[in-house]
């Protein structure tokens, strides 16, 4: 699959490059493999894809290599948006700079003993939990205290500072960790210390900045995890400034699923834990708002992990702890769910059958058809072997697939359950739309919903592939794969609203309390919220504010999400939530309610259009290639180029572009609309 740049001709990518008559939005996503880039004309929505291999030692280049994929250069941006997994895989892998920890006195272990849980509850072999984040000899205790209300029980004592300040100078810290006690009650103290701190250590954050709440460890764990970021964050978003001067232009795509500036990421890098399939999931909750669908599921199939989401009436559900690592990261952001089932996830036959995942081929050597020297069988070879995918292919102009290779990888399996090659192939698929189904369970059945019942988006590399037969095993009767399927998250990245979120603990009763001092909570808030809008360029008139109060019973511990308007009818409220923990868990009681923490979000709506992309390729033939989709028995299979695609196709099928494969197997049938996107729906009888 050739990099369509290389097709268009030389006077065209001469306009494009005329800063006076040409400005381009551009939304990137760096991949484990690939750097997926769409760049939108501000004036025209002329709309450009493409794909390049990712360079993860310098994933700035391949940004501006990503920019000449699609004929343009850093004077022709006018605004640059991106999604990256670097900083979660620092995180994940512990590739971290030295932090320290001050806590509270008597505090300092508030990581070593974390909960009161075992990794593995039947397994004696490992470790009851893992080693702390911060070893416990750079965590500092300070003397000092609060109350749960944010009154001081112990001053901060100048002593206490200057002891901490001798500390911190006799050993080498980068990055420093403040998390006191009920400090998200009253901030006081933390800040006290942040400023004379600020003097002798590059990096200080603090968590009443971090993650305002209470829950004592994951407070604690989440600064900790900010802190290990901010290095890494402030050397690569510099590099980035560097290439990239566009000032309040250049931005990042943060896991709550909108776009932040790059002096607030570089304060609070953990805003881009899942910036890359937080930006799909925020891309498809425009596409079912737009195409009229209330109940929308995610399907991400990537090289490492496939990631799913719900969607539910053009919003996608939001969560407020996620682990990395094994260790919790607390803040809000889109409720995705992932496991390590990727086209590059590896499979094993083990006592209990076949597995996938969740160890990883990754970029280098990558699947065995890669021709990288990978030896052990992923579900990509699996895809191979079956005849999915293009053999006359060039992945991003660098990687040319070799079937035989996946042949080879996969021949011990086959030999060790006595099956052909092709027969294991299908197996290995099934299992891993197995795995799939699982995940998709996960994110329906527990919150109360019916997956039957949703329109399946299936976008990724790997998503559009697996699409209809994880759709006839989970019982899915729609499938809708968008156009830029294979850059989805990166048009997400580019077509998000900007905005900034904000949360914090105040517990609440729902009744009894004062009107003044929950509309003083909430100015608060906005103020926090709309700041760093106001501050790169979108005026106030602009920012719409979007109101959410945590609530739960007395008696509970996990609050939901339940949204308001101000001036606040707490009637409505209250009704509000009863409805919503009777649609969730099936009854609701008379019990008095709680505000457990408020959020608020200042949005400034996108204006970038959804268009059909250009992927620059030549007019493309129909064909026919041996496919296998049951039974082990190749069929002859009609490969059809999406971008001419007219009326419906009836499966078997492979609908091809430059870098995605979408699978339309037996029993289905496609159809295109004017946008490009392919409607997926079971054939009539």
């Amino acid at each position: 699959m050739s990099n369509p740049s290389r097709h268009w001709p030389a006077d065209r990518i001469e306009e494009i490059t005329t800063l006076q008559q040409r400005t381009w939005d551009i939304g990137t996503d760096i991949g484990g493999t690939f750097t997926d880039i769409i760049a939108v004309h501000a004036g025209t929505n002329e709309t450009r894809i493409a794909k390049v291999p990712s360079r993860p030692d310098a994933p700035v280049r391949a940004m501006l290599e990503a920019l000449a994929a699609v004929g343009l250069a850093a004077p022709d941006v006018r605004r640059f948006v991106h999604g990256t997994t670097r900083v979660t895989n620092a995180l994940v892998e512990e590739r971290l700079p030295r932090v320290a920890l001050v806590a509270t006195a008597g505090f300092e272990d508030v990581l070593e003993i974390g909960r009161y849980r075992r990794q593995e509850l039947y397994r004696l072999d490992v470790p009851p939990k893992l080693p702390p984040l911060v070893p416990p000899a750079y965590c500092f205790g300070v003397k000092e205290r609060l109350d749960h209300t944010g009154a001081v029980l112990e001053p901060l004592a100048e002593s206490e500072i200057q002891r901490l300040l001798a500390w911190l100078g006799a050993n080498d810290i980068q990055s420093v960790a403040i998390c006191l006690l009920h400090a998200y009650a009253n901030p006081a103290h933390e800040k006290l210390l942040a400023e004379r701190l600020a003097a002798i250590v590059p990096h200080v954050c603090v968590s009443h900045e971090i993650n305002p709440e209470a829950r004592e460890y994951e407070r604690a764990s989440s600064t900790v995890f900010n802190a290990a970021a901010m290095p890494i964050a402030v050397e690569y978003l510099s590099e980035l400034e560097k290439a990239l001067p566009l000032g309040a232009g250049l931005q990042v795509f943060h896991s709550a699923g909108a776009m932040v500036p790059v002096p607030v990421v570089m304060r609070r890098p953990l805003v881009m834990a899942m910036s890359g399939p937080a930006a799909g999931v925020s891309a498809s909750a425009r596409i079912a708002r737009d195409l009229g669908r209330p109940r929308v599921l995610t399907f991400d199939m990537g090289g490492t992990t496939t990631d799913v989401c719900l969607i539910i009436d053009g919003a996608a559900e939001m969560t407020d702890t996620r682990m990395i690592g094994g260790r919790p990261l607390r803040q809000p952001m889109l409720a995705v769910h992932s496991i390590g089932a990727g086209g590059g996830s590896i499979v094993r036959l083990g006592p209990g059958g076949l597995t996938v995942g969740p160890q990883s081929a990754g970029s280098v050597p990558g699947p065995a058809c890669y021709g990288r020297g990978g030896e052990q069988p992923t579900i990509t070879d699996a895809n191979a072997v079956l005849g999915y995918l293009d053999p006359e292919a060039r992945l991003g102009d660098t990687i040319q697939l070799d079937v035989d290779a996946a042949r080879r990888a996969i021949a011990p399996i086959a030999a060790a359950l006595k099956l052909g090659v092709e027969e294991t192939a299908l197996g290995i698929l099934k299992v891993a739309n197995a795995a799939m189904a699982r995940a998709l369970r996960r994110v329906t059945v527990e919150r109360g919903v019916d997956g039957r019942d949703c329109t399946l988006l299936a976008f990724g590399g790997g998503g559009p592939m697996h699409a209809t037969g994880l759709a006839d095993m989970y019982g899915l009767n729609e499938i809708i794969v968008p156009a830029a399927s294979s850059a989805f998250s990166a048009l997400g990245c580019l077509t998000a609203d900007f905005s900034f979120l904000q949360q914090r603990t105040v517990r609440m009763p729902l009744h009894g309390f004062p009107a003044s001092v929950f509309a003083e909570r909430i100015d608060e808030l906005v103020q926090e919220a709309t700041t760093p809008l106001i501050a790169n360029g979108v005026a106030r008139q602009d920012i719409v504010v979007e109101h959410v109060a945590l609530m739960r019973y007395a008696a509970q511990s996990d609050a939901l999400p339940v949204p308001f308007a101000m001036p606040l009818d707490t009637g409505m409220l209250e009704t509000d939530f009863h409805a919503r923990h009777h649609e969730l868990f099936g009854y609701a009681t008379g019990e008095p309610c709680v505000i457990e923490a408020l959020r608020v979000q200042a949005v400034k709506a996108s204006s970038t259009p959804f268009s059909r992309p250009d992927v620059g390729r030549p007019p493309v033939a129909s064909r026919r290639r041996s496919c296998i989709f049951a039974g082990a028995t190749a069929v002859p299979t009609a490969i059809l180029p999406r971008e001419t695609l007219a009326g419906v196709v009836t499966g078997p099928a492979i609908i091809e572009d430059a870098w995605s494969t979408v699978v339309v197997a037996p029993g289905w049938q496609a159809r295109a609309d004017d946008m490009g996107n392919l409607y997926l729906t079971r054939s009539a009888a």
